[in-house]
């Protein structure tokens, strides 16, 4: 257990010996499983308003949402997004709204939102220039709707209007090529300095779209922070496949726990466009994966239906579990058929999700085994009917239609589990970290000092895993103080995630918190707890340009160099840069008709694009790779048709956008577009590297000239270097002609 200034005091760990993914063993040290906070639900305005909002709108949803009885079920956010601000300040650098708008200003809305007893939400974007600049939904374009330069005072400026929580978009962020960690770490410090200052706490919500993987540094940062593109754009309807494709690129499990939550997007349940089974379905993926519950629908047209879909207490209780876990895939016995499991508080609960993806109607089977049950008969639950449908041996299958899915819950038998004490002599030490006594801790000994400086550590060595994959882990800890810890805990040397500590009630009460955590088969893995005070400074690869070369062996330059780069273990950027950790990113090459998608690109009108970011990543759409893919910035008019855009992970699902990311790994890589017809084209690649992550995206430099005949091998490549960690490109050159690569007579590899 872990007990400092900084962390609590670590009794031990436990975990499921021998399953795969959520097959999981959540068989506690302690019984007293600590509550943890739930992801907030609530309303907001973008899907069914975009930026058309005034105080009278907000004022007519949320008296629709107190008619609808929504607040009793947990729905006690109103959440104000883009839209409401023009990008106006005053003379001191104040955000000024127009009071024709918003009569008595924002502080009058957010107060009429506390009258009705709900929580007051608002947006702004951590660039100079927000969303409504960029892309303008319903009003001109507003420079100046980002908060970038003034990060303390806005926060301090909603948190003095009353506002509770606080949406920071990505549209200028990611136009101005911003780092992601280190920016929404300043506006974290800045909201939670605000509400030191006003005593109001500030909910965080980081919105950049899943980029730069804020799953590996959200948590302790932001209480949620998105994983994909809008559900829904500006003028379209909810669609199937758009919904799954979030909820594919939510799933993070190591990410959410002890409070800290993926979040897909807001709901499309209620929108025109959806069936009934559609909304319910819609809603039971969400519920299964503990995503935030927040309703986009018109609630002042909202039928009654749809209100009891939103209000179904017991999806609700499966989303809302204390426990706070995400949901995983367990089961997919045939392509498109998969089954959901989600470990719920309490011994032996499970939520499950039967999710038939496929064209025609189908038996899905969920196996206790899947879900870290014995064999021994289980309890299945219907939960949208709210019926018992009796025990059951080994398992259950039940009959699925297209492209629908069932949400159950299971009461079940707990696998046996493995317990490792804090205190064993198996276990490492170091710095301040030792032993005392603890009449009611397992073991009778905690280990407490733990943190206050990062060589204050506790590791638990010879962890054992019967089979690599995800698996649950339960933390034992005493924290008698007010106020929840956080500690840093690293899994066999690969990127920590914040954990937060709740009071446990005092400091001879111990209880239990639940990561999800990614062991490897075997019994060499280790869990290290810190808690350092100083914050490890970002370090960022960018880019320097290369002109279009191709080798001697018809292979361009741009393919040998990534193949240098994303060596496995060779780090050519140093400690924590590509290749960290011995793991190979995947080669994705998305392709069309033979074509890589530089051609696609290259082929489609981009004169939008002239403001120097290929935005493909805000608004491609994302969807099953054996369905038409609708690229909004890609096409004329008509929708362009490429079936096969999209990297797939193991079963076929799209999980990344058409041109760069990788399915599930916290590296990518991506291949230079390539040129067609003259040599003015150019396309970016940019690497920016954080810790051992890494995201890339296409941008800077709109084509030109023209489209015609391809110039064979033109591959362009950009590549980094631009800011401290560089890589030089001399290395990468010295590696490449290892490799055999080399540019042709004339073809010139200038920086």
């Amino acid at each position: 257990m872990l007990a400092t200034a900084a962390v609590a005091a670590l009794v031990g760990v436990q975990h499921r010996p021998a399953t795969d993914l959520a097959r999981t063993e959540p068989t506690a040290v302690t019984s007293n499983q600590v509550p943890v906070p739930a992801a907030p639900m609530g309303w907001a305005s973008w899907n069914s308003f975009a930026a058309k909002i005034d105080f009278n709108v907000i004022k007519s949803q949320t008296d629709a949402l107190v008619a609808a009885g929504l607040p009793a079920a947990g729905y006690t956010n109103i959440n104000i997004d883009e839209g409401w601000w023009q990008g106006t300040r005053d003379s001191a650098g104040n955000i000024t709204v127009d009071t024709g708008e918003w009569p008595g200003g924002m502080r009058a809305v957010a107060d009429y939102i506390h009258s009705k007893g709900l929580k007051a939400g608002i947006y702004t974007d951590a660039g100079r220039d927000g969303c409504g600049f960029y892309f303008p939904t319903g009003r001109p374009a507003a420079p100046g709707t980002g908060s970038e330069g003034h990060y303390a005072q806005d926060m301090l400026q909603f948190s003095n209007w009353g506002f509770d929580f606080v949406k920071v978009d990505w549209c200028g962020g990611d136009a101005e090529k911003l780092d992601a960690k280190s920016t929404y770490q300043a506006i974290s410090d800045a909201a939670a300095q605000a509400a030191a200052t006003t005593g109001r706490p500030l909910t965080l919500s980081i919105c950049n779209w899943g980029r730069q993987n804020p799953w590996n540094w959200g948590a302790g940062m932001a209480e949620i922070w998105r994983t994909s593109d809008d559900i829904v754009f500006f003028g379209n309807s909810p669609s199937w496949s758009r919904m799954l494709s979030n909820f594919d690129q939510t799933l993070h499990p190591s990410a959410q726990h002890t409070g800290y939550y993926n979040d897909p997007d807001m709901l499309m349940v209620g929108m025109t466009g959806f069936t009934a089974a559609q909304n319910r379905a819609h809603m039971g993926l969400w519920a299964v994966s503990g995503a935030p519950l927040l309703a986009g629908n018109d609630l002042a047209t909202m039928t009654a239906e749809t209100a009891g879909i939103l209000k179904n207490p017991e999806v609700i209780a499966v989303d809302q579990d204390p426990r706070g876990l995400q949901g995983v895939e367990v089961a997919e016995d045939a392509r498109g058929l998969q089954v959901y499991g989600k470990v719920l508080s309490g011994s032996g609960k499970r939520a499950v999700v039967l999710l038939n993806r496929t064209s025609s109607t189908q038996n899905i089977t969920v196996r206790w085994s899947d879900l870290g049950l014995t064999g021994a008969s289980a309890t299945v639950h219907d939960v949208w009917t709210q019926t018992d449908l009796g025990g059951f041996g080994t398992g259950f299958t039940t009959s699925v239609p297209a492209t629908d899915a069932v949400l159950l819950t299971v009461s079940g038998t707990e696998a046996a589990g493995t317990t490792y004490e804090a205190e064993s002599t198996a276990n490492t030490k170091a710095g301040s970290a030792t032993n005392a006594a603890c009449a009611t801790c397992s073991g009778g000994t905690k280990v407490g000092n733990v943190g206050n400086g990062a060589a204050n550590t506790m590791r638990f060595n010879g962890v054992a895993a019967g089979s690599t994959g995800v698996k649950v882990v339960d933390i034992a800890y005493v924290n008698g103080d007010s106020r929840p810890r956080r500690a840093q805990l690293q899994v066999n040397g690969q990127t920590a995630t914040t954990v937060s500590f709740p009071p446990t009630g005092s400091w001879s009460t111990s209880g239990t918190v639940s990561v999800e955590v990614p062991l490897a088969k075997g019994s060499a893995n280790t869990l290290t707890f810190n808690s350092p005070s100083p914050r490890a400074a970002h370090r960022a690869v960018r880019c320097v340009r290369a002109s279009a070369c191709t080798s001697s062996g018809g292979r361009s330059e741009a393919d040998v160099v990534l193949d240098v780069l994303f060596e496995a273990g060779q780090g050519l950027c140093g400690e924590g840069g590509p290749g960290v950790g011995d793991r190979r990113a995947e080669v994705l090459r998305a392709r069309r008709d033979s074509r890589t998608v530089g051609d696609l690109l290259l082929e489609r009108p981009l004169g939008a694009l002239a403001r120097g970011v290929l935005d493909v990543r805000r608004r491609e759409h994302l969807a099953r790779g054996d369905q038409p893919v609708d690229v909004d910035l890609l096409r004329s008019g008509a929708e362009v048709a490429a079936p096969d855009l999209l990297a797939r992970d193991r079963v076929g699902r799209a999980h990344r956008n058409d041109v760069v990311e990788s399915a599930g790994a916290q590296e990518s890589r991506v291949q230079g577009a390539q040129g067609v017809g003259g040599a003015d084209e150019q396309a970016v690649v940019e690497f920016a590297e954080s810790g051992d992550e890494l995201e890339e995206f296409v941008g800077d430099a709109v084509p030109r000239g023209d489209r015609g005949a391809r110039a064979g091998g033109g591959d362009l490549l950009d590549l980094v270097d631009e800011q401290q960690h560089a890589v030089q490109l001399c290395q990468v050159r010295e590696r490449v002609a290892e490799r055999g690569g080399q540019c042709p007579v004339g073809g010139g590899c200038q920086t």
